[in-house]
C-alpha cells in the first residue's frame, strides 16, 4: 500500500475540530491542577501531606502507563485509524469517572483516603487512554511542519480556552449548585456539567479529524524493540527533561493560586479609575485564573510567529527565561499591591504560552527523527512520552503542592501563621520559577534544528514516496 504521506495544508475546520479535543482534556487538566488539592483538604477533609504522596504514587503509576498505552496505539488498526478511536469509545468512561472523582461519600478518614486513591487512579487511567491517542494525532495528521505549528497552536487555544471557561465559571457553578446543600454538592454538579461538555467535545474530534500519514516502512517490531529505539533517542530525553521542568513551574503555580488569595491576599478594595471596588478573595482568584489562562492563549497565538523568526528552540527558551525571572519578582509583592499582582501574571501568562504548542511540535520532529534513524515510526510511543512527561512534571508539582503545604505547616480553613504564608508565596513565585529554570538548561542542549529538520524531512519524504 502506497503510504499516503501528503503534505496539503490542513483546512481550518479540521484544526479547530482538533482543538475541541484540548478544550475538553484541558476542562478536567485545571480541575486537577488548580481545583482538586482545594477540593480533597478544605471540602473532602484529607491532609495536605497525604494528598502530596497519593498525587505522587499514582501520577508515577500512570505516566509510566502511558508508554504502553502509546505502543498499544502505535498497534491499533481500524477503519478509523490508529488514535481517532479512542476519543469515540472513551468518551463516555471518561465522563463518569471525571463525576465519579468528585463526588465525598460519608466515610472515615482511612475511607476517605482509600476512596481518592481509587477514584483518582481510575480518573488517571481514562484520562490517558484518551489523552495519549489524541496527542498522537498530531503526528499523524499532517507532515507540513507549519501546519503542525499551528495545529499545536489551534490545540492550545483550545487548551487554555477550556482551562479559561472552567477557572471563570467554576467558582461560581460550586456556590450555585450548594446553595441550600454544601459545597461538596456544588463540586459534584458542577463537575457533571464539565463532564458531559467534554464527552461531546472529544466526538466532534473524532468526527472532524483525519489520519493521514503512514511510516516510511512497516516492519513489525516488538515492543522490546521499540523502547530500545527510544532509549537511543537523546533529543526525545531532552524533550522529556524540557517538559518535566515546565510542568513543575505550572503545576506549582496552578495548585498554590486559591491558597493565595484566600489566606495571603484575601478580600480586597480595589481603585479603578477613581472608583473603589470590594473584591472578595474568591472572585479575585477566579480573575487571577482566568487572566493566567487568557494570556497563555495569546502566548500561544504569537508562538508560531516567533518559532518562524528565531526558531523553535530559540523562542523556547525565550519563553522559559522570562517566566523565571518574572515569577521570582512575584514572591516581592503584598496583598496590596493587587494591581501590580495582576501585571505580572498577565506577562507570565503572555511568556509561557509560548512554549506549550512549541513542546507538541517538537515532539512531532523528534517522532520524524526516530523513524529517519530506525526506518520505524512509532508516533504513539514518542506522544505517549510526551504526556509522560506532563504527568511526572505534574506529578512532582502536585506532590511538592503538597508536601510544601505541609512542611511549612499549613491547616485549612484557620489563620494561617507566618511561616504557612511564606510557604504560599514561595510556591507561587520562587518554587515555580526554579521549574522554568530547568527547562532552559534541557533546551540548551536541545539539538534538533530547523535546519537538521530540513535534512531529516527531504530524506524521510524520499523514502515515504518508494513505499507500496
Amino acid at each position: 500500500m502506497r503510504a499516503n504521506n501528503v503534505d496539503s495544508k490542513i483546512s481550518l475546520k479540521e484544526k479547530t475540530a482538533y482543538g475541541f479535543g484540548d478544550f475538553a482534556s484541558s476542562m478536567f487538566w485545571k480541575l486537577f491542577s488548580m481545583f482538586l488539592l482545594f477540593f480533597y483538604t478544605d471540602v473532602f477533609g484529607l491532609a495536605a501531606a497525604a494528598v502530596g504522596t497519593m498525587f505522587l504514587l499514582v501520577r508515577i503509576f500512570d505516566a509510566v502507563a502511558d508508554l504502553f498505552i502509546g505502543a498499544m496505539c502505535d498497534r491499533t488498526s481500524t477503519r478509523w485509524g490508529k488514535f481517532r478511536p479512542y476519543l469515540l469509545f472513551g468518551s463516555i468512561p471518561f465522563a463518569i469517572v471525571g463525576i465519579i472523582t468528585f463526588i465525598t461519600p460519608n466515610l472515615s478518614a482511612t475511607g476517605k483516603l482509600v476512596y481518592a486513591y481509587i477514584t483518582y487512579a481510575s480518573m488517571m487511567i481514562v484520562y490517558s487512554l484518551v489523552n495519549v491517542p489524541y496527542s498522537s494525532l498530531l503526528g499523524v495528521m499532517t507532515n507540513n511542519p507549519d501546519d503542525r505549528t499551528s495545529l499545536a497552536s489551534f490545540r492550545f487555544i483550545g487548551a487554555f480556552s477550556g482551562g479559561l471557561f472552567v477557572t471563570v465559571t467554576a467558582n461560581y457553578l460550586v456556590e450555585f449548585f450548594g446553595k441550600g446543600g454544601s459545597e461538596a454538592t456544588g463540586y459534584q454538579w458542577t463537575v457533571g456539567v464539565y463532564a458531559v461538555l467534554a464527552s461531546l467535545f472529544f466526538v466532534l474530534t473524532f468526527a472532524g479529524t483525519k489520519e493521514r500519514l503512514k511510516p516510511a516502512v512497516s516492519p513489525k517490531s516488538s515492543l522490546k524493540e521499540d523502547f530500545r529505539d527510544l532509549a537511543k533517542n537523546s533529543p526525545w530525553f531532552i524533550m522529556l527533561g524540557a517538559g518535566i521542568s515546565v510542568l513543575i513551574f505550572n503545576s506549582l503555580r496552578d495548585g498554590s493560586i486559591l491558597y493565595y488569595f484566600k489566606y495571603f491576599i484575601k478580600d480586597q478594595t480595589v481603585n479603578i479609575f477613581g472608583t473603589e471596588y470590594s473584591f472578595s478573595q474568591s472572585a479575585l482568584a477566579s480573575a487571577y485564573m482566568s487572566i493566567w489562562l487568557a494570556t497563555n492563549i495569546i502566548g500561544v497565538v504569537i508562538a508560531k510567529p516567533i518559532a518562524g523568526k528565531i526558531g523553535k528552540r530559540n523562542a523556547f527558551l525565550l519563553s522559559v527565561i522570562a517566566s523565571a525571572g518574572l515569577s521570582f519578582m512575584i514572591f516581592f509583592l503584598q496583598p496590596h499591591q493587587i494591581a501590580l499582582i495582576f501585571i505580572f501574571n498577565i506577562l507570565i501568562g503572555i511568556s509561557a504560552g509560548i512554549v506549550m504548542p512549541l513542546i507538541w511540535s517538537m515532539y512531532a520532529d523528534v517522532a520524524d527523527y526516530s523513524e529517519w534513524k530506525t526506518g520505524r515510526r512509532a508516533t504513539g510511543l514518542i506522544f505517549s512520552s510526551s504526556t509522560m512527561s506532563q504527568k511526572f512534571g505534574w506529578t512532582l508539582g502536585g506532590a511538592l503542592n503538597g508536601w510544601l503545604l505541609s512542611a511549612f505547616g499549613f491547616q485549612a480553613n484557620v489563620e494561617q501563621t507566618d511561616t504557612s504564608l511564606l510557604g504560599i508565596r514561595l510556591m507561587l513565585s520562587i518554587f515555580a520559577g526554579i521549574g522554568a529554570l530547568l527547562a532552559i538548561i534541557f533546551m540548551y542542549i536541545y539539538p534538533l534544528t530547523e535546519k537538521y529538520m530540513s535534512k531529516v524531512n527531504s530524506e524521510l519524504e524520499t523514502a515515504r514516496a518508494n513505499v507500496r
